[in-house]
């Protein structure tokens, strides 16, 4: 079954201190970018995930946003002694000074003293990277296997309006060789009427060239072999559906043949009922390579 390029994923795990939040999305593109924002402190982490998304995706525009918090919240805070000795021996001095010049200074607070820099110490853990790598790891796989489900899922779609616009085209590629077969008498009774014109008004015309010349306007007006083409480019496309996997280029260039077989008809028909068809097969097939462009 064929996959679309359009998934989204997202998952939230944590470990000790650490939270975190996953974001996966992917959408439409002519090859595979993969562009992930993963915190830079977890060492060898974006190679693994990058590695993991590059076998599991072979098109298409993926993001992959991860968003790491610590919560201290709970860690205990411990006195600083020595930056509190510190401290204390500076405002002796300072009251000592004061003194000396007869300024009278306001009594410091304890509040003041444990508002400086780095007089409380927090109690909390460093941080244990290779253990917050190893989980993020682990949990990487179930997040990607979202993201690859959503895309079958949409691919299960997609192949289904694709079959329906395939039969609408099968259908109006016979339609169009019922209308090619309904002209073949008018348009040689008309080629007959306009060589007789020609040789009745073209003194010294050599008749052999003349009818040569109007044989080869009938072979151009021909359009079995656009028609025939029409047929195999919507058993191919078929094939290509059933086989699965990633087919999107090649149905993309199908679509191409598609529409340059549809646009020669439409040059070549001739008559107002096969032009009209000619211009439904071009409506059907452009919403088709709409489709496809969706397609892995």
């Amino acid at each position: 079954m064929i996959s679309s390029m359009t998934g989204f994923a997202s998952a939230k795990g944590s470990l000790g201190a650490h939270a975190w939040g996953w974001e996966l999305r992917s959408v439409n593109g002519k090859g595979l970018d993969l562009r992930l924002r993963v915190p830079d402190w977890l060492e060898g982490l974006e190679a693994a995930l990058r590695a993991e998304l590059s076998r599991a995706v072979t098109r298409g525009n993926v993001t992959l946003n991860l968003k790491v918090a610590r919560d201290d919240s709970q860690a205990a805070l411990t006195l600083n002694e020595a930056a509190l000795d510190t401290a204390l021996t500076a405002l002796a001095r300072i009251d000592d000074i004061a003194a000396a010049r007869g300024v009278a200074l306001a009594p410091s607070r304890a509040s003041d003293l444990l508002a400086l820099r780095g007089m409380m110490n927090s109690s909390a853990e460093e941080d244990d990277v290779v253990a917050l790598v190893a989980q993020l790891k682990a949990e990487f796989p179930p997040l990607l296997a979202q993201l690859v489900e959503m895309r079958r899922v949409e691919g299960r779609a997609l192949a289904d309006i694709l079959t329906t616009q395939l039969d609408t085209v099968d259908s109006l590629t016979a339609q169009a060789a019922t209308l090619a077969d309904a002209r073949k008498e008018t348009a040689a009774a008309t080629l007959r009427i306009n060589l007789a014109r020609v040789l009745d008004n073209a003194e010294g015309a050599d008749p052999a060239r003349v009818a040569q010349e109007l044989a080869l306007l009938a072979v151009k007006a021909d359009v079995t072999e656009e028609l025939d083409r029409l047929t195999a480019h919507v058993a191919a496309a078929r094939d290509l559906l059933a086989s699965g996997g990633p087919v999107g280029r090649k149905l993309d260039f199908l679509m191409q043949e598609f529409n340059r077989e549809a646009n020669t008809l439409c040059a070549k028909a001739q008559s107002r009922e096969l032009t009209a068809v000619g211009l439904e097969l071009k409506a059907v097939i452009d919403q088709m390579r709409e489709q496809v462009q969706n397609v892995e």
